[in-house]
């Protein structure tokens, strides 16, 4: 039975300036693309919030008032997730001194980057839940009453505010993802 040679790359652990290059380059990648996601999600979760106005029959809707709600939290919790990012360059800065006596323990590392991994997770499942609770609302009104009849029932209006609260969550969700696979690809390293 012959032996495969695995690449030089693949067999040997990253140096400790490989892993500091790495890991300054996803945080950076992972913080940009989360604020980028949670611009994207805040700025559309306004105008959703904005756009309502609180005097038609077509806002008593509690599902998407609901999923407005759960947006919020998601995005509150993607604001601590771009914070704890944030904190990720800070840990690479630490790592890339010259004096040996700042750089952070092997633990340290790796309770933030589970800090950030849980953090990320829960968001995708808070985004998930008001995605698919925003989209069977807008489901079910779709099925409730025929487009004929939609301008005698407001409340089963499809609305544009409601594909935007839906628009929100699906850019939360991603947002997270990318956090959760920048945590977890850096834990692997750390933990090699």
């Amino acid at each position: 039975m012959t032996q495969v040679n695995q690449p030089e790359s693949l067999s040997q652990p990253l140096t400790q300036s490989e892993f500091v290059a790495t890991f300054r380059l996803f945080s950076r990648f992972s913080f940009w693309i989360q604020l980028f996601f949670g611009a994207v999600s805040g700025i559309v979760l306004l105008f959703a919030m904005l756009g309502r106005n609180m005097s038609d029959q077509t806002n008593n809707n509690a599902g998407i008032g609901f999923g407005i709600f759960l947006a919020v939290v998601g995005l509150l919790l993607l604001c601590f997730r771009i914070f704890w990012d944030f904190r990720y360059r800070l840990l690479g800065r630490l790592l890339h001194a010259e004096n040996s006596q700042v750089y952070p323990s092997k633990e340290h590392i790796t309770h933030t980057l589970r800090i950030g991994l849980v953090s990320s997770l829960v968001g995708v499942l808070i985004a998930f839940v008001a995605s698919e609770e925003t989209v069977a609302v807008v489901l079910a009104k779709t099925l409730s009453q025929p487009q004929a009849m939609a301008a005698y029932a407001p409340e089963n209006v499809i609305r544009s505010l409601d594909i935007f609260v839906t628009m929100a969550n699906v850019n939360l969700i991603g947002a997270h993802f990318f956090g959760a696979v920048t945590s977890l690809g850096l834990l692997n390293w750390v933990e090699d």
